[in-house]
Formats: structure tokens, sequence, C-alpha cells
């Protein structure tokens, strides 16, 4: 049971980490390199994280420089900054290319926010999911005999207390995320 339980949270602590991670891709003000963890390059048929096919570098607020390693790559690269859900048209002057990143409006603050949403969302089902799944093998050790019905009943509410904890953790990233998105 025991095994279950921290098995669980393991997994639930990942959501949120994967969630914190889709809520720094969301531009809130600054142009940031983390804006682009989430981008995967087709370079030579294998697909494969900008991260590791160029460096960034922030010129000012707006604008971010981003120098391929191997310059044979850079129409890809500008493809799939381009199909991105970031919003930008990269300018390539053949040694770089350069993203420079419109000023946030009121609406598109609003669409960032569902955005946020909907990403928070998605962490908390993951959470939820995790729960179900060990609360079956909860089940399971009780249907097999392993375990007694007060056991599985303790190790339920132990677990309902750990996923609660993980879902407010995500639903804090989401309220910081919010502030951050609308403050000018």
């Amino acid at each position: 049971m025991n095994e279950i339980l921290k098995d669980a949270e393991d997994k639930m602590k990942k959501s949120v980490e994967s969630t914190r991670e889709d809520f720094s891709a969301i531009r809130a003000g600054r142009a940031q390199p983390s804006m682009f963890s989430k981008i995967v390059v087709d370079y030579y048929g294998s697909p494969t994280p900008l991260q590791q096919l160029a460096s960034f570098t922030s010129q000012d607020a707006r604008v971010i420089l981003i120098a391929p390693y191997d310059v044979g790559a850079m129409g890809s690269i500008e493809r799939a900054i381009r199909d991105s859900d970031l919003g930008v048209n990269p300018a390539n002057d053949g040694k770089v290319l350069r993203c420079a990143f419109p000023e946030l409006t009121e609406d598109r603050r609003k669409d960032y926010i569902k955005v946020a949403k909907g990403k928070a969302e998605d962490g908390r089902v993951s959470v939820r999911n995790v729960r179900r799944n060990a609360k079956q093998g909860l089940e399971k050790l009780e249907k097999d005999g392993e375990v007694g019905k007060d056991d599985v009943t303790g190790a339920e509410k132990r677990l309902d207390g750990v996923t609660k904890t993980y879902t407010d953790q995500i639903d804090d990233l989401l309220k910081n995320k919010e502030a951050e998105l609308l403050e000018v």
C-alpha cells in the first residue's frame, strides 16, 4: 500500500512540474528563451527540441535572437517557430533568426489566461488520473485479500489528501500566472 501511495505522489509531483513548465512557455511580459522550450524541429528527418539546435539571446524585452548551431537547419527552425502557438513570425538574416514579439494587448493577455487555464486543467486531470489508478491498485489489493478494508479506507483518505495538496499547488501556479499576465 505504501508503495502505491509513494508512486502516486511521485507521479503527481511530475504533473505539477509539467504544468509549471507549460506555464513558463506562456509569455507574460518579457520575451524569454524558455518560451521556445516546447518547440520541436524536424531536423534531418528526426524530431529534435529547438533548445538542442540553437542558442538564444534576449536582445531586449520583446526580441529574442536564435542562432542555430547548424545553418542548414535554419529553414526547419523558422518553420517550426512559425507553426508554433507563440504567434511570432521570425525574420531570417542568414545567420540568426530574430523573433520580435508584439506588445501584449488586453485581448492577447486574456487569450493567454485562457491558455493558462487550459494547461492548469490538464495538470489537474493528470493528477486525478494518477489518483484513480492508485485507488484501483488499492482496491485490487483488498480484492486479492492482501490488506483489509480498514487499511484501504485509511490509504484512500491519505491519497485524497495528497491529491488535494497537488491540485492546490496547480491552482496556486495558475493564480500566480494570471496575476503575472494581468500586470502591465
